[in-house]
């Protein structure tokens, strides 16, 4: 079976169903079947009192079972779940282990992960990036567009297929720059392929592209304006008239 998880609730559900009937198959050979009778209603409480006892570790559990049959994400899925971003990389009943790209494990228990909204940003094998670049306000926008474009499409790890194909629009029209965005698309399951390092290669053609074709990146703005000279010079005007 090739869903871990399911593997693992299956084999546990039918161990624990063999060691019951094996138990309750042998009380009735030697003659004990109201001992029988007895440790199966006992069992049946005994399973309620620790359910009980170990709510949390109970929701958790049941968590798995549901993911296990219907679950939103698979082993090597990127998602985000809470504050956590990160590629799926372990499966239990328990609890789903996921690895930021900072290279940390995280461990979130079933239960929190089914209580919370899932984007999962590989479902069908690709994921998408951007980024931003700010352009003059003097510079040949559509120009620029165009070189941005044919740099990203042009870096390897880029995909150029219909529906995943490279984008780039004019996001904002800020206080120095008009930000131009660019989105790319990256297949995950090429082995080849590592989302941040393309992006990364992207970014880089891209500045180089746009230096080599004469185009200035300003900075953005800060305008500081001095109060405290207008405060003196209202001191002052307020004194004279005074004095007057």
């Amino acid at each position: 079976m090739q869903d871990p998880l399911l593997s693992n609730f299956l084999a546990r559900v039918i161990y624990f169903a063999l060691v019951v009937l094996g138990i309750v198959i042998v009380l009735q050979i030697i003659g004990l079947g109201g001992a029988a009778a007895s440790l199966l209603a006992g069992a049946g409480i005994g399973a309620f009192v620790i359910g009980f006892a170990f709510k949390d570790i109970g929701e958790n559990f049941l968590a798995g079972i549901m993911m296990a049959f219907k679950r939103p994400f698979n082993i090597g899925d990127v998602i985000e779940t809470g504050d956590v971003t990160g590629k799926v990389v372990g499966l239990s009943l328990r609890d789903t282990q996921i690895k930021t790209f900072a290279g940390k494990d995280v461990f979130i228990p079933n239960g929190t992960i089914m209580n919370n909204p899932i984007i999962n940003r590989t479902i069908d094998g690709y994921l998408r990036y951007d980024f931003t670049v700010g352009l003059d306000y003097e510079d040949n926008l559509k120009e620029g567009v165009a070189i941005i474009k044919k740099t990203v499409q042009e870096t390897p790890g880029v995909l150029d297929i219909p529906g995943k194909q490279v984008n780039v629009l004019l996001e904002e029209l800020a206080v120095s720059t008009v930000n131009v965005t660019a989105y790319l698309w990256i297949d995950m399951d090429d082995p080849k392929t590592v989302g941040v390092n393309v992006l990364s290669e992207a970014m880089e053609r891209t500045v180089v592209a746009l230096a080599k074709a004469g185009y200035y990146l300003p900075a953005d703005i800060v305008e500081i304006k001095n109060y405290q000279e207008n405060i003196i010079a209202t001191e002052a005007r307020e004194r004279a008239v005074a004095e007057a």
